[in-house]
């Protein structure tokens, strides 16, 4: 799926070993569309039943880890019966990680043998291709890998990273296009805050809103809330969102969704509310201080710029280091305006409250976040 996401990860390796071809990544089914389109730029399609080997990598334990580094082997060592070009992919490694499996004798020193094979080289008419998404990046396997294989790293998106939210707005809009259907500015924002940021739940969710839309190319923000089917962080956001627009019987609908989806109380409390709540009051009060302007980020962040230094410093801070995290303030700054500091103020004592509710006494969870809820959204409030 074409993205501007950020590039993978290349390495080139020494010469002689262009057949040899690794995917990893977190992002399980870019690395599968990846691995995919590297074997079929070798072997064409309609050749694959006798010019691709794929080897399931998936190990119940060491001793089918064995089994499966034997196969890949006597696979790699059998020239194409046909003659021509092979290709033998290991797909969907699992023993790279840093598993019981993956950490137990056997399986290094299956790996070991298999590393000693790789390093001797691949013959000249056979291709290997390895893809796996959990890979622990410390072991020798992996760290030789890096010098034989082409290695493509293709991990999921950061959304706590403001580039890393545009990203994935991209791959949203780019993956959209090829269905030809195209986004409002607050429908493409709800979209990619519902379906997260994994490629195969993108791809699921475009695919049902292009049969939901029929002739109809142009996604509205209440096709969207009709027919995409958040995922628990989709959720999660939700709940933040009907907080924030003060829909209290939204909020109790999302919290029992959340426990269906067996959520914790004190992880949707820390996950959802208690972000949106600090969000709205540090909103308001920026809002009171300085008015920033609205009218886009770069204005909003501008202004909170301008404030001393003392003034910004309890913000968290962008991963790189290079400044406060202004954009979730920036989100959250419309919906402040519904609320008063004195509400904001109250909302993040009941906060604290319900924190120490739910770790130091026996009262029910959910009913904890209920009362929570009620007290920060309740018509007296």
């Amino acid at each position: 799926m074409p993205a501007k996401k950020s590039a993978p990860k290349k390495e080139k390796p020494p010469a002689g070993n262009d057949n040899v071809w690794a995917f990893i990544g977190t992002d399980d089914l870019a690395v599968k569309d990846a691995a995919t389109k590297r074997c079929h730029q070798i072997i064409p399609p309609e050749d694959a039943e006798f010019g691709i080997e794929i080897i399931e990598g998936a190990a119940d334990n060491s001793d089918h880890v064995e089994r499966i580094v034997q196969s890949a082997l006597e696979a790699l060592r059998t020239y194409p019966f046909f003659g021509g070009q092979k290709v033998v992919w290991l797909r969907g490694v699992t023993f790279l990680a840093d598993t019981p499996t993956g950490r137990s004798e056997t399986s290094q020193n299956a790996l070991a043998t298999f590393q000693a094979f790789l390093e001797v080289g691949v013959p000249p008419d056979i291709h290997f291709i390895l893809s796996a998404s959990e890979v622990d990046k410390r072991r020798s396997f992996f760290l030789n890998l890096k010098k034989i294989a082409r290695l493509e790293v293709l991990d999921l998106i950061d959304t706590s990273r403001d580039e890393g939210k545009q990203a994935l707005g991209d791959l949203v809009e780019n993956s959209a296009r090829e269905l030809g259907i195209s986004f409002d500015a607050d429908a493409l924002l709800q979209f990619t805050m519902l379906a997260g940021e994994d490629s195969r739940q993108i791809r699921n969710e475009l695919e049902k809103l292009d049969l939901f839309l029929g002739t109809a190319r142009h996604a509205h923000l209440e096709d969207v809330r009709a027919i995409v089917s958040p995922s628990k962080a989709g959720v999660i956001f939700s709940l933040g969102n009907a907080l924030g627009r003060r829909r209290l019987d939204e909020c109790l609908q999302l919290v029992d969704r959340l426990i269906a989806q067996k959520e914790s109380p004190i992880a949707i409390l820390l996950a959802a509310i208690v972000p949106k709540v600090r969000n709205l009051f540090q909103a308001k009060v920026f809002e009171e201080r300085c008015h920033p302007s609205l009218a886009s980020y770069s204005a909003y962040s501008g202004a909170i710029a301008k404030l001393p230094e003392k003034e910004r410093a309890h913000l968290p801070m962008k991963k790189d280091g290079s400044g406060p995290n202004v954009y979730p303030l920036f989100l959250a700054a419309q919906e402040a305006k519904g609320f008063t500091s004195a509400q904001l103020r109250l909302a993040l004592a009941e906060c604290l409250k319900a924190n120490r509710r739910l770790v130091t006494s026996s009262l029910d969870g959910v009913i904890v976040l209920n009362q929570l809820l009620i007290r920060i959204l309740g018509p007296k409030n």
